[in-house]
C-alpha cells in the first residue's frame, strides 16, 4: 500500500504501511493520546529517521525537561546529537512570580506571544527540516480560551507552511473539553490509546482519523513500545496478498487418515480440529506437520494452552523428534501468552512464519487460547477470518485446534468457527465394552468428497493409527454407544451421527 507521492518515512516500524509511505512533506500532524500512550517514543524515531537521512530535526519541548527526553532515549539506546537538537521551552520567568501569578493584572497574550516568538527563534537559529512540538496542551493553557488557541495554532500553521516544515504537533488529552481544532488544522491526525484489560499487561492501539488527500489502511492497528521503539502492527487485510499455488492434497503419512479425508488436506485450505481434551488433537496436527518436514517444507506451530517442553515430550512419545525439527531450522515452535500478546502482534507474527521463513503448514494450537486474547467473540471470528483468508491465500495449510467443554455426552465449543474453516474433524471419547476408546470422523470437507464413517483410533508410540468403521455401534458421537445389528441396506442415507 505504497503512494507515489515522495514521503517522509517515520522511523516506526510497521506505522509507514499504515499510512502509505509515511507523511507527506511540508504539512503539520497531530498525534494525540493520553499521558504513557507513545507519543515521544514516535516524535523521536521521526527525528531519528530525518537525521539517517541527513535531515536536521529541532524538538521543541514545553512540558518535558532536556535531561528528561535524553534520559528517555538512551533507554532505548538512542543518542540525541547533531543533526537533531533539542529545544527546553521554559515558561517566561514571570510565571514563577507567585505575585505576578496572584495580579489580576497578569496577561496571558504576553506569555503566549513571548512564547511563539521562541519557538520562531529557535526554528530559524536551526533551520530544520522536522520539527516536533511538545505538546499542545500548555499553549492551549496560556491561550485561556478556545478562540485564542484556534488563532494560535493557524499562525503556527501558516509559519510551519512558509518555511515547508514537516512538523509533528504532540497533545496529550489532558483537558477537560476536548478540542478539535487542530483536527480541523492538521494534515494528518493519529490517535494513540492504551487499554486495560481486567487481567494481563496494557494493551495499545492506534488509529488513523484523518489523512487527507491520502490513501491510508484505516481501523485500529496494534502497537507495542519495546526497548528500540515503537512497533506497530498493520492490521491484516488478506485481499492484499494473493499468490499462485498448486492446490494439491497433501498427505498425512497414515493410509486411513488420509482415505478418511478422501485423499487429505489441500493447500491452500484451513482444517478445524474439534474435540474434549485429551483425545489428540495437537497430536494428531503434529502428524501432518511432521508429514510436510518430511517433504521438505517447513512448519510452524503457535502453542496457547500447553508449556512448550510437555508438548516436545510428548511428541517423543510418538516418534516425533521436534526439538531435532526446530535446530534444523524445519519447525518454528513458538509459545503464546496470550495474557501480553495483542492480536495484531500474533497475527504479524504468523505472517513472518509464512512470508519471511517459508512456513508452508501452519498450527494454532488452541482457538480457546487465542480467545482470551480477544476482548469480544464477533472480534475473534472477524480476525480468524482475515488470518485464514491470508494463510490459504499463500498456500498455507492450516490448522486449528478447539478445545470442547465436557468428556462425553452434549459437547460445547466456546466460540464456533467451523463455517470459517475447509474441513472439520471431530475426536470423540467413547464408552465400550468396559473401556474408554476415541472415535474420529470428518463432519465437513469444502475442497472434496470424504469418508462419511466413524473409525476408532489410537495413539502410541507409532503414531496414530485408525481401525475400521464403527458399523457395530450406533450413538458413538454421543459418548455412550449402542451394541446394534447392522443391515447396510436399512443404512443407506442415514447419519449415525444421532
Amino acid at each position: 500500500m505504497r503512494d507515489e507521492i515522495p514521503k517522509a518515512k517515520t522511523g516506526v516500524d510497521g506505522l509507514d504501511d499504515v499510512l502509505a509511505g509515511g507523511f507527506v512533506r511540508g504539512r503539520v500532524y497531530l498525534i494525540e493520546g493520553s499521558p504513557g500512550a507513545g507519543k515521544t517514543t514516535i516524535a523521536t524515531q521521526f527525528l531519528l529517521s530525518g537525521a539517517a537521512e541527513g535531515e536536521t530535526g529541532l524538538y521543541i519541548t514545553l512540558s518535558e525537561t532536556e535531561d528528561e527526553l535524553r534520559a528517555s532515549a538512551a533507554s532505548h539506546g538512542w543518542t540525541l546529537t547533531d543533526p537533531l537538537e533539542l529545544f527546553e521551552l521554559v515558561p517566561p520567568e514571570s510565571l514563577l512570580d507567585d505575585d505576578q501569578q496572584q495580579s489580576l493584572l497578569y496577561s496571558s497574550d504576553l506569555e503566549l506571544g513571548e512564547t511563539t516568538k521562541r519557538i520562531f527563534e529557535a526554528i530559524e537559529n536551526v533551520n530544520p527540516t522536522r520539527v516536533v512540538l511538545d505538546s499542545l496542551s500548555e499553549i492551549r493553557l496560556l491561550a485561556q480560551s478556545s478562540l485564542r488557541y484556534r488563532r494560535q495554532i493557524l499562525a503556527l500553521k501558516h509559519y510551519f507552511s512558509r518555511r515547508n516544515l514537516t512538523v509533528m504537533m504532540l497533545d496529550d488529552l489532558t483537558s477537560d473539553v476536548h478540542d478539535k481544532t487542530v483536527h480541523s488544522v492538521a494534515h494528518g491526525v493519529i490517535r494513540l490509546e492504551e487499554l486495560t484489560p481486567d487481567f494481563g499487561g496494557e494493551r495499545r492501539r492506534l488509529r488513523v482519523i484523518k489523512y487527507r488527500g491520502q490513501r491510508y489502511r484505516g481501523g485500529y492497528h496494534d502497537f507495542l513500545i519495546e526497548t528500540g521503539g515503537v512497533r506497530v502492527f498493520p492490521r491484516l487485510i488478506s485481499a492484499e496478498h494473493r499468490t499462485k499455488f498448486d492446490r494439491s492434497a497433501l498427505g498425512s503419512g497414515s493410509r486411513e487418515l488420509d482415505a478418511l479425508l478422501g485423499g487429505g488436506i489441500e493447500r491452500g485450505s484451513s482444517a478445524l480440529v474439534l474435540g474434549p481434551a485429551g483425545t489428540g488433537k495437537s497430536l494428531l496436527t503434529l502428524t501432518f506437520a511432521a508429514s510436510a518436514i518430511a517433504r521438505g517444507e517447513k512448519a510452524a506451530m503457535f502453542v496457547f494452552d500447553e508449556e512448550k517442553g510437555l508438548l516436545v515430550e510428548r511428541a517423543k512419545g510418538l516418534g516425533i523428534d521436534l526439538e531435532h525439527m526446530v535446530d534444523r531450522g524445519e519447525l518454528t515452535l513458538t509459545q503464546i501468552d496470550a495474557a501480553e500478546m495483542a492480536p495484531g502482534e500474533f497475527a504479524q507474527m504468523v505472517r513472518e512464519c509464512v512470508e519471511t521463513h517459508g512456513a508452508r503448514t501452519v498450527i494454532i494450537d488452541s482457538l480457546n487460547g487465542y480467545q482470551a486474547a480477544m476482548p469480544e467473540e464477533r472480534q475473534l471470528i472477524l480476525h480468524m477470518h482475515e488470518l485464514l483468508q491470508f494463510l490459504n491465500r499463500q498456500g498455507a495449510t492450516t490448522f486449528l485446534t478447539v478445545a470442547q467443554h465436557g468428556l462425553v455426552g452434549d459437547m460445547k465449543a466456546p466460540v464456533d468457527v467451523t463455517y470459517l474453516a475447509d474441513t472439520v474433524i471431530l475426536l470423540r471419547y467413547f464408552e465400550a465394552a468396559g473401556r474408554v476408546r476415541r472415535a474420529i470422523s470428518v463432519i465437513k470437507k469444502r475442497t472434496s468428497a470424504h469418508e462419511d464413517t466413524i473409525r476408532e483410533y489410537k495413539i502410541h508410540s507409532n503414531g496414530i493409527t485408525l481401525g475400521e468403521p464403527l458399523t457395530g455401534f450406533q450413538g458413538v458421537l454421543r459418548g455412550v454407544p449402542e451394541l446394534v445389528e447392522v443391515d447396510e441396506t436399512k443404512l443407506i442415507g442415514q447419519s449415525i451421527a444421532g
